[in-house]
């Protein structure tokens, strides 16, 4: 009897999901009883209007969307709090789609107005003065990728900017480095040449979490935003995404996995190229391939590279039917990836030997020109032209990745 009692609960316990380790800035502002707010609402005679910026990973341990929290529980807790708008980035609010201008709506949910900074023109991109009309401050709950191009980096140094012009503080929740907050890899992006996709000097795989990349981004460029970041709690700077316990919500239509988001900061380098590199189901970053691609030879030749922690299959798919990626409806030849040890993969130098290979075995019909958009950083550029081998221009950008690691230092959170 008591045996049987016992295996029972021991079965009900290996059924039960064992609660995330790790807690996010939502949960841990919910755990302070939203005492920050409070703080701020202090600053502003008992009031505080805000703006959420968000999408659907931010939720918190309970699943509760991070907006509801705000608008329910926090306003319980803090009198005079009013949430007034949304905005949302690349991919929108509910991160479905990979249009290139996303209109402003209305969200369901709560009846708030959403305000896209995701246009065409880069300055839809930046926060005005009407849309932050009427704020006190702005939180920040948004998922970074671990890579420098993931353009949530970007907006968040766009609302800091805004922030300090029309004094509107703000509060961003921070989350964890899905790709762990220790590898600090790539080549470091040419000073002043900063874009969309390349919001600070920064190598392309920084090792920081979103809220550390703020306060470097307020710190070197002397912004002057009044930023305060909640930290997680339970967070090492070891972990990857599936270390933590946390639910994986997609970030964006085509990042749907751990394993995607280690590809994702090498094999992004052919976005924009005449390669596909959204394969069909859950293959994006992980495969790749083009009509002009012999698969046997790209996959023995980067095999023979013997590239630490991956290898290559050779595949031939049809290319899924998406107007934004080349040869979409058409089959294809390449390889998809194979992460047998993510520990000893350098994913940035990965991308960098895969557009070598494609340069190296098919010349001009491979548009590598396109390549530096995401790259930024031309003398490496011009090396994988010139035929260096990869190996070595990997040897070249180290001493930039020192001194990027000297000024990171100093805004580490954990």
């Amino acid at each position: 009897m008591i045996r049987g009692l016992v295996l029972l609960l021991l079965a009900l316990a290996a059924a039960t999901p064992a609660a995330a380790r790790v807690r996010t800035g939502i949960d841990v502002l919910e755990d302070q009883h939203f005492a920050p707010l409070r703080a701020i609402a202090a600053r502003h005679g008992g009031r505080l209007r805000l703006g959420i910026l968000a999408n659907p990973v931010s939720r918190d341990g309970q699943g509760r969307r991070t907006i509801d929290v705000l608008r329910d529980d926090a306003r319980a807790a803090v009198p005079g709090l009013e949430v007034v708008r949304l905005f949302s980035g690349e991919h929108g609010i509910d991160a479905a789609t990979d249009d290139t201008d996303i209109d402003d709506r209305i969200d369901k949910a709560s009846g708030l107005p959403i305000v896209s900074l995701y246009g065409r023109a880069d300055a839809e991109r930046h926060p005005n003065a009407q849309q932050m009309a009427g704020l006190d401050a702005v939180v920040i709950d948004l998922q970074d990728a671990g890579v420098r191009y993931w353009t949530f980096q970007t907006l968040t140094k766009y609302f800091l900017r805004a922030s300090a012009a029309f004094k509107v503080e703000v509060i961003l929740l921070d989350r964890p480095n899905p790709i762990n907050g220790i590898a600090v890899q790539g080549p470091v992006s040419t000073p002043g040449i900063e874009d969309y996709t390349t919001p600070f000097p920064e190598p392309m795989r920084p090792g920081m979490t979103l809220g550390e990349l703020a306060r470097m981004f307020n710190g070197e460029e002397r912004i002057g935003a009044d930023l305060t970041v909640v930290r997680m709690t339970g967070w090492k700077r070891s972990d990857w995404y599936d270390d933590t316990g946390l639910l994986w919500i997609n970030p964006s239509p085509n990042l749907r996995s751990v394993n995607q988001a280690t590809a994702y900061a090498g094999t992004a380098l052919l976005e924009g190229t005449n390669v596909n590199i959204k394969g069909p189901g859950d293959a994006p970053f992980l495969r790749f391939g083009a009509p002009w691609i012999r698969a046997t030879e790209l996959a023995a030749h980067l095999n023979a590279r013997a590239i630490a922690g991956v290898s290559f299959l050779p595949v031939s798919y049809v290319a899924a039917s998406d107007k934004l990626y080349p040869f979409a409806g058409q089959r294809v030849q390449g390889v998809e990836i194979l992460i047998q040890d993510r520990t000893r993969l350098d994913a940035p130098a990965l991308g960098v030997e895969i557009v070598a290979a494609l340069w190296k075995l098919y010349g001009t019909a491979f548009q590598i020109d396109r390549v530096d958009r995401l790259l930024r950083n031309r003398a490496v550029f011009e090396q994988i032209k010139a035929g260096k081998d990869p190996r070595s221009i990997a040897l070249g950008w180290r001493a930039d990745l020192t001194r990027f690691k000297a000024r990171r230092a100093r805004y580490l959170l954990y």
